[in-house]
């Protein structure tokens, strides 16, 4: 059948050449085929509105109606001017009136009778006798007929969708990959920027597929899987778009949660059906993104090994590496949990190529940032490295939203182009959230303007520290203000002197309400929480404390359906209360650094908390200019 309508479609398209080229015009060809639903529907409309146009054949509609001895009482005084009988029916004009009055007779009585007994005679009466076997016999077919149609209809309707449903059972098992051959995909590795290994990587599978003599020469043979391993957001979707794009061969997308159904086996059957699908089509890629869904650890016998994932993936492995051999025929799967992933789908073989996708540094974001802001109007003033400088632990979707947000804001201002000042709200927009105009008394912004003048002092006189971006008492997300200190460069390794800097900055907020009101809050929370982490992390797993180079962290395994079981922790409660104290030791004297810098600085924290609450938001330079003054 699929053959049949693909040369049908042939046939059609060369006589629509023919007929173009003989007429030099465009043509349209519209496809006549049986709907069933429409057929239905128009039946229905055709039997309710039939009998309504017979009825106008037969004659006008009545105004109104009068009984038979009122008609004759009216013939009599000589008020009817035309009455038309037809059968039982007599419709009846009158002189002083406008329109036709039915009235009704017998059946089998004849009117010429009914006058006599009335005393009328009937050639003083204009009337006419008209014939309606005609209609009789429409009406008598479409009473007939019009039913077996309809029900012939409606029968056929249930029947084909009876079909289509038992054709939809039988299909379970077939794949739902989405197939994207040359031309149909309009990203290229030209429109991917940032990730410059893993597009070398990837530009080096696709030109395998597309000129494998020339490594076969070399006794080279074609990776059988890549997988792309990174974060959300660092463009592991976008570089398989790219590869779709680039790729001369046909180009298999499917999501690893599309495999898993109900019904038990529906998965591997799946896996089957997509692979045999691309083997005919080969050379071909298969693309499986988030495989972690199908690709986790298989179980430890909690559930026997037989559910319905774990089958999934059982096949998948087979599939990439079994006993037939896969020729032109590579997997890329994409995940932001690889270390989830079951050891014997990431071994050499079936993935040969893990391909680690990173944040991206301060040389890739300039590229990003310039890739997505192309067709945005940008102001002569916008300073491309001091934006690729603040977008430090952005992914390139954080950038790329960024963007879009700092060109709705200028488009709402109605500017014509997008001003730094645009970018750097859109920045704190993507990382914080919105603005909030909260209603808050003068005693909570004033504790507000020293908590966040307590992180800012404190890190000002802390060597390691980076500098102050930004200060604000402005509400966003969750928080009633923020202090900004972005790194100044890409930080790839943690110092202790840092980590304890980092921690003695965290605490100048709670230290700050103290040491003014004599009082805490809650808004310090979070910081707690924060600094109470990087403590235990440097004590735990950094070996940053008088314990030494010791781990005393549980080990974490990924067991069934990816819950986590930890391994019995071969740790002493001795060592653990040492933990404990080391943890405290280390944020106390963080606490005790803080408080220091703030009393010996308190006029400086004055400075900055009345400046706070007269411009809400203090910039960098705003900032320093306070700091140095006497």
């Amino acid at each position: 059948m699929a053959k049949q309508g693909q040369k049908q479609s042939s046939e059609m398209d060369k006589i629509k050449r023919v007929i173009e080229k003989q007429t030099g015009g465009k043509v349209k060809m519209v496809k006549l085929g049986f709907n069933p639903k429409r057929m239905v529907i128009w039946l229905l409309v055709l039997f309710l509105v039939l009998p309504f146009f017979i009825s106008l054949m037969s004659g006008p509609l009545p105004v109104g109606k009068v009984g038979l001895s009122q008609l004759l009482t009216d013939i009599k005084d000589a008020k009817v001017d035309k009455i038309e009988v037809q059968d039982e029916k007599l419709l009846v004009n009158y002189k002083d009136k406008d329109g036709v009055v039915e009235s009704r007779k017998e059946v089998n009585e004849g009117f010429v009778e009914i006058l006599y007994r009335a005393g009328i005679d009937p050639a003083s009466v204009n009337f006419e006798n008209k014939d309606t076997s005609a209609s009789k016999a429409w009406q008598n077919v479409l009473n007939i007929f019009l039913p077996v149609v309809l029900t012939g209809a409606i029968f056929l309707f249930i029947m084909r969708q009876a079909r289509g449903a038992q054709n939809g059972i039988f299909s379970f098992g077939r794949s739902r990959a989405k197939i994207f051959m040359k031309g149909k995909q309009n990203v290229t590795f030209k429109d991917v920027a940032g990730v410059k290994e893993a597009k070398q990587e990837l530009e080096e599978v696709v030109d395998f597929l597309k000129h494998p003599k020339r490594y076969r020469a070399m006794g080279a043979r074609t990776p059988k899987g890549v997988i792309l391993v990174g974060p959300s957001g660092v463009g592991k979707t976008l570089l398989a778009r790219a590869i779709a794009g680039e790729a001369d061969v046909p180009f298999f997308s499917m999501a690893g949660s599309e495999f898993m159904e109900m019904l038990v086996g529906v998965g591997a059957s799946r896996v089957r059906d997509l692979f045999d699908t691309a083997k005919k089509k080969a050379p071909a890629i298969i693309f499986i993104d988030e495989i972690d869904a199908i690709g986790r650890q298989r179980s430890r016998a909690l559930t026997g090994g037989h559910d319905e994932r774990e089958q999934t993936l059982n096949q998948i492995l087979v599939e990439m590496d079994g006993f037939t051999p896969n020729e032109q025929l590579l997997v890329i799967a994409a995940t932001n949990r690889g270390d989830l992933l079951d050891p014997a789908l990431i071994r050499p073989g079936r993935f040969d190529r893990r391909v680690m996708m990173d944040m991206p540094d301060i040389d890739d974001r300039q590229a990003i940032i310039k890739l997505h802001s192309q067709g945005k109007p940008m102001a002569d003033n916008v300073d491309w490295q001091k934006i690729a400088k603040r977008t430090i632990g952005f992914s390139g979707a954080d950038i790329e939203n960024m963007l879009n947000e700092a060109a709705i804001a200028a488009a709402r201002q109605g500017n014509k182009t997008i001003m730094m000042t645009d970018l750097e709200e859109a920045a704190l927009k993507v990382k914080l959230g919105p603005e909030k105009k909260l209603k808050q008394s003068a005693l909570d912004l004033k504790m507000t303007a020293y908590h966040e003048g307590g992180h800012a002092v404190v890190t000002y006189y802390l060597p390691k520290m980076d500098s102050v971006h930004r200060i604000s008492i402005v509400s966003r997300g969750s928080a009633l203000g923020h202090t900004l200190i972005p790194p100044q460069a890409d930080r790839y390794t943690e110092t202790r002197s840092f980590l304890v800097a980092q921690i003695t900055s965290l605490l100048g907020g709670r230290t700050a309400e103290k040491l003014i009101f004599n009082e805490l809050t809650g808004g310090a929370a979070s910081d707690i929480g924060r600094a109470t982490d990087v403590a235990r992390t440097m004590v735990v797993k950094m070996g940053m404390s008088d314990l030494g180079p010791v781990s005393v962290g549980p080990r974490v395994d990924m067991g069934e359906m990816g819950l986590a079981w930890y391994e019995p922790e071969q740790v002493s409660e001795a060592l653990k209360a040492k933990v404990d104290n080391e943890v405290a030791k280390i944020v106390d004297g963080c606490q005790k650094k803080a408080e220091e810098i703030l009393k010996k600085h308190k006029h400086k924290l004055d400075m900055v908390a009345e400046a706070l609450l007269k411009k809400e938001t203090l910039e960098a330079e705003d900032f320093n200019a306070i700091m140095k003054a006497k």
